[in-house]
């Protein structure tokens, strides 16, 4: 019986050692993060892109500029 207390006790210090270590983490990041969109909002403060899914290449559409192919098919022959 005291070998099952001895594991369960284990386990549970490591369960809480691990979520303190995922919270000092997250924390550390969503700073760091919320750091870095406050520059990007400051430069990138002119205008949102009208179809951002278009000029990523995911949808239908694109910009003025492209041609009529996509880069992912080979050319009609």
């Amino acid at each position: 019986m005291q070998r099952v207390r001895i594991g369960i006790t284990g386990l549970a210090v490591v369960f809480l050692v691990v979520l303190l270590a995922a919270a000092i983490v997250g924390f550390r990041s969503k700073e760091r993060s919320g750091e870095a969109n406050m520059t990007a909002e400051s430069e990138n403060s002119a205008k949102p892109p009208a179809d951002p899914l278009a000029e990523l290449g995911v949808a239908p559409g694109g910009t003025s500029g492209e041609s009529g192919t996509t880069q992912g098919t080979p050319p009609q022959q």
